[in-house]
């Protein structure tokens, strides 16, 4: 994976989120929310991208890697016969076939080493930054909440919206709707059916993380 592209998976991962979330109250809550998860999606978009690349370039090495394999046995048979009517010359020509595509294995099964990497290491990259991203989640309903329970007990005598604070806590729910609204197209009126597939969606989600909890769990049992 390009340099580039690994410098930018760090800095999502390794961003704070409830330090963002601790900064809200002095910049604008909008542009910082957007840029957070616009980011951490583009990322994700450009490791898969990548992945999916790897991926293709490692199936193409291995049809090639089979292909030679087959070359070969099929030249060793070719070579018994050439023999065994006494052509070497036709044989000579099947030996020096066969030294070309073992100088070729070597490189081609370390090519298919080092995609398989490489494929390996941008599926934990985006595993990480898809955990990454439910993080955000978490952290921002958590903060819409409690802006939304500070906005609920307003003193009597007093109207929301009034004052500095309250005005960022309703800046601050109808950015979160925003963005919430750009990346699942959700919105309170569109509710219903869509809501209960993308809860199911979610929990098929959590019940593969929980399996591989689970697995690793068993792992560490069996090597006690």
């Amino acid at each position: 994976m390009a340099d580039s592209l690994k410098t930018r998976v760090g800095r999502v991962i390794a961003g704070g989120v409830h330090a963002l979330l601790d900064r809200l109250e002095d910049q604008a809550p909008e542009a910082m929310m957007e840029q957070a998860i616009r980011e951490a999606d583009s990322v994700v978009a450009d490791v898969r991208h990548e992945l999916g690349t790897t991926s293709a370039n490692r199936h193409l090495a291995q049809q090639q890697h089979l292909n030679l394999n087959r070359q070969h046995e099929v030249l060793s048979e070719q070579l018994n016969q050439a023999l065994a009517q006494q052509r070497e010359d036709l044989a000579r020509v099947a030996v020096a076939r066969q030294l070309d595509i073992e100088a070729q294995l070597p490189v081609l099964e370390s090519t298919l080493a080092e995609l398989a990497r490489q494929e390996a290491e941008l599926r934990g990259y985006v595993e990480a930054l898809l955990a990454k991203r439910r993080e955000m989640d978490t952290a921002l309903a958590d903060f819409r909440k409690s802006r939304q329970a500070a906005h609920a007990h307003v003193a009597p005598g007093r109207t929301a919206g009034q004052g500095p604070a309250d005005q960022r806590m309703a800046a601050a729910t109808q950015a979160f709707d925003r963005v919430h609204l750009r990346q699942t197209g959700l919105n309170a009126a569109a509710a219903g059916a869509t809501l209960q597939q993308a809860a199911s969606l979610k929990e098929l989600e959590e019940l593969v993380r929980q399996n591989k909890i689970e697995e690793r769990l068993a792992q560490w049992k069996a090597q006690l």
